[in-house]
């Protein structure tokens, strides 16, 4: 009997319009024409200016990208990101700041971002005396995330700034797509070093004072904004099946190939059980990740200042020669070729 093919429905995917506080305001401040993006990202001008409200966290990724380039700042996020306060995160940023300690502001925000921004991994976590507060979407849908990633580190470090001083830093900041061709200002908005084509987007710092006091302390609001929050959001989000798969082998590729039993853990499942449900939905495994290859070869391959060298290894090959192949079956044509038909003019 022929196994029956599912296929995945796309649920929606929410981010609260709290995180695009102010985002007109500065693509016009940057040159650009903000009633143009929005309507290219397909984000509603009237929602953004009601903080609870949902926007599709595609659109507002999409959002962020197309201001970069209506702008010409490849940095639109990064530069977003640093000026934006705590209380224009809306719930999420108000918790943070009525939480007692410092520690409990940075568990309650970790713990609690995924519902102000759905189908989302945040993480406060220790090893040794190194502290880590990371985060990453989980939607193997979204693909451009950039500038999401850099004004979201941007708005994390402002939380410890808050409680810590203007002058904190962290000690490292990590993020997952490829190294820009110029990392300075990074480097300046963070005062740290700055890694990229990690597996997800992280503040490292060491830091003895968790038990410092929150300015905006406020115990019985710490507790009715949780509250509020999860009511507004009403749940963390759902990913479809294959969404899901794509977004962990997006997240090791940069490591080399991601063997299926590590999938399979990261999503909680036996191999064959995910090989199984891979199957229900009409793909294999080493399919899946090649379509995620070959997806984001394009999009690396546009990054001019990106060696093909590194892009291969972005990719998780061994060897060049392995992506040249690979890319020559997908496209026809080599990398290097392809890269030079981008450059030509019209």
């Amino acid at each position: 009997m022929p196994i029956a093919r599912t296929v995945d429905a796309a649920p929606p995917r929410h981010v609260l319009a709290a995180a695009a506080s102010g985002v007109t305001r500065f693509i016009a401040a940057e040159g650009g024409d903000a009633e143009r993006v929005l309507e290219r990202a397909g984000v509603p001008a009237e929602r953004i200016a009601d903080p609870l409200l949902p926007l599709d966290l595609g659109a507002y990724c999409a959002m962020m990208e197309l201001a970069a380039a209506d702008t010409g700042d490849a940095n639109f996020g990064l530069r977003f990101g640093q000026q934006f306060e705590p209380e224009q995160l809306g719930l999420i940023g108000h918790i943070a700041l009525a939480a007692p300690t410092l520690g409990a502001a940075l568990d309650a925000f970790a713990g609690l971002f995924p519902f102000h921004q759905q189908v989302t991994e945040t993480c406060f976590a220790r090893n040794g005396d190194t502290l880590r507060l990371e985060y990453r979407i989980l939607d193997g849908r979204i693909v451009e995330r950039r500038q999401d990633a850099e004004l979201t580190m941007g708005m994390f470090a402002n939380v410890l700034r808050r409680c810590l001083g203007r002058d904190w830093a962290p000690d490292e900041v990590q993020f997952e797509h490829p190294q820009p061709g110029d990392t300075r200002e990074h480097r300046q908005a963070f005062a740290a070093p700055a890694r990229f084509g990690q597996r997800s987007n992280a503040l490292l710092f060491r830091c003895r004072d968790l038990e410092r006091p929150m300015p905006g302390r406020d115990p019985a609001a710490f507790v009715a904004l949780r509250e509020e929050l999860r009511r507004v959001a009403g749940s963390t989000g759902a990913l479809g099946f294959i969404d899901r798969v794509r977004g962990e082998v997006r997240s090791r590729l940069s490591s080399g190939y991601p063997h299926v039993d590590q999938i399979a853990a990261a999503l909680g499942l036996a191999r064959w059980t995910l090989q199984r449900r891979l199957a229900e939905h009409g793909c294999s495994y080493a399919g899946l990740v090649e379509d995620v290859r070959r997806e984001l070869a394009t999009r690396y391959l546009a990054e001019r200042h990106l060696p093909v060298g590194d892009i291969a290894g972005l990719l998780g090959y061994s060897e060049l020669s392995a992506f040249t192949r690979a890319f020559l079956r997908w496209f026809g044509v080599a990398p290097t070729q392809a890269r030079r038909r981008q450059d030509a003019p019209l």
